[in-house]
């Protein structure tokens, strides 16, 4: 157990690392939800809002693995940066955007696949009438997020983090005013609707990547880190072990997302008001989700920075630490869901059909918040230490063998509709985050002998 003495020291570095981070990933999640709220404004509100949670939930399925392939970097450049190796550090940028410029066609081909995918299923057609032309426009920006990936992630294992906050604030400002613009049709733009949304994102994805690649390059002209002078030959080992690292970490967070694109799927066949309870639901969640999301991306660099320089008892306390502050804010999310959950649904929608039916689900949502922040942080903690794979096989076990036929069986077998497949997810984050809390303890009783 940790002791206060450790808390006392580990905090406030662990805060003044997360706290950009948090802010970055909260940027990011905001940019979803003015998404669906501005197309909620819409005529067609529950149709439109169908539609963006089912196109954003697919391609968020594809980009977030190419993000997972990078993640292979907060191990590689953490530890070369805690050893004080920083030319190595960028040796592994240089070959992670090798590797997103290799990914970009890969994950944009399936996208093309979607109209027979999504008819095989019956999703409603009128949703399915906004759906493809919203995927498509926010694949355009696929590879500038996979830049801003690699660029993140290398920055942020070198304790550069206020950039990072900084550009997804204001990129969020971008969004919001290309939503404005683009779905309503201001300033003589004819009105796109929910495709104008989606080219707003991919404007505003493109501006992510612009920041970070110029604040690398005035950050190496003015501290003469000879970012410039490192070799751009394609390093065939090290991008190997990148893909070693992060092919599990894509599978974990594919996996993740992927099981909830599913269940937006299943959803959909339920009808539209349905189908926007779910994306007002999910969109709260993912919102609290960001949270630990950036706690664990901390315990990452931390753990890895504080193995890069052989000190094994630093690194398990970090991750412990990061653990211990996940997990309170997240008991904190759960009981903000069961006390305002009508006030919540609010904020999204007017109609009254789709406030009664999210209630239910942000109830669902609120049980498994406490280890859904544990699982986070500990994944990033795992990962510090270059472990991976654990993740990978929790994920996959308890959302596809148990918790998504479980939801599936409640949904349509039992008539609870879309609480059934929520109280299924509910119970797999539930085991995951009991699981991987005890994986933590373990690496923490070895890691004396890891080095």
């Amino acid at each position: 157990m940790l002791k206060l003495s450790t808390l006392r020291s580990e905090l406030p570095p662990t805060l003044r690392l997360a706290w950009p981070l948090v802010l970055a990933e909260l940027g990011w999640m905001s940019m979803a939800i003015v998404d669906t709220m501005m197309v909620g404004r819409l005529p067609n509100s529950a149709t439109a809002m169908g539609a963006v949670s089912l196109g954003s939930g697919i391609f968020i399925v594809l980009g977030l693995f190419g993000g997972g392939m990078l993640l292979g970097l907060d191990t590689l450049v953490s530890q070369a940066f805690g050893a004080g190796k920083r030319e190595d550090c960028h040796r592994s940028l240089v070959n992670g955007i090798y590797l997103s410029i290799a990914l970009t066609p890969i994950l944009a081909a399936p996208v093309w696949l979607l109209p027979r995918l999504l008819n095989s299923v019956r999703v409603s057609p009128e949703v399915l009438e906004f759906t493809i032309p919203y995927t498509k426009a926010l694949v355009a920006g696929l590879f500038p997020l996979l830049l801003y990936f690699a660029v993140r992630r290398c920055l942020q294992a070198m304790n550069m983090v206020r950039p990072v906050a900084f550009t997804l604030v204001t990129a969020n400002l971008i969004n919001a005013f290309g939503n404005w613009i683009l779905i309503y049709g201001k300033w003589g733009v004819p009105a796109m609707g929910t495709v104008g949304s989606g080219w707003s994102t991919t404007i505003a994805r493109t501006y992510m990547a612009a920041i970070l690649v110029g604040y690398l390059l005035w950050y190496d002209h003015h501290h003469r880190t000879e970012l410039l002078n490192t070799s751009v030959e394609v390093d065939l080992p090290r991008i190997r072990r990148l893909i070693s690292l992060g092919f599990p970490a894509a599978m974990q967070t594919t996996l993740e997302s992927g099981v909830f694109a599913s269940v937006t799927t299943l959803i959909a066949k339920l009808g539209p008001v349905p189908l926007a309870s779910h994306q007002i639901a999910l969109n709260t969640v993912s919102l609290s989700y960001m949270v630990p999301l950036g706690i664990s991306s901390a315990a990452a660099v931390r753990v890895g920075q504080a193995l890069g320089r052989k000190d094994p008892t630093a690194a398990g306390d970090a991750g412990s630490t990061a653990i211990f502050l996940g997990a309170g804010f997240m008991t904190c999310a759960g009981i903000g869901l069961l006390v305002f959950p009508r006030w919540i649904a609010r904020l999204f929608t007017p109609d009254e059909a789709v406030i009664h039916s999210t209630v239910g689900l942000l109830a669902a949502g609120a049980a498994f918040q406490l280890f859904d922040g544990i699982q986070t942080v500990a994944t990033g903690a795992l990962r510090g230490v270059g472990d991976t794979r654990t993740p990978m096989f929790c994920h996959f076990l308890a959302y596809w063998v148990i918790g998504l036929p479980l939801g599936a069986w409640l949904c349509f077998r039992l008539g609870w509709g879309a609480v059934g497949l929520w109280s299924g997810l509910s119970l797999a984050l539930i085991l995951i985050g009991i699981v991987l809390w005890f994986v933590w303890r373990r690496a923490v009783r070895t890691l004396s002998g890891y080095l």
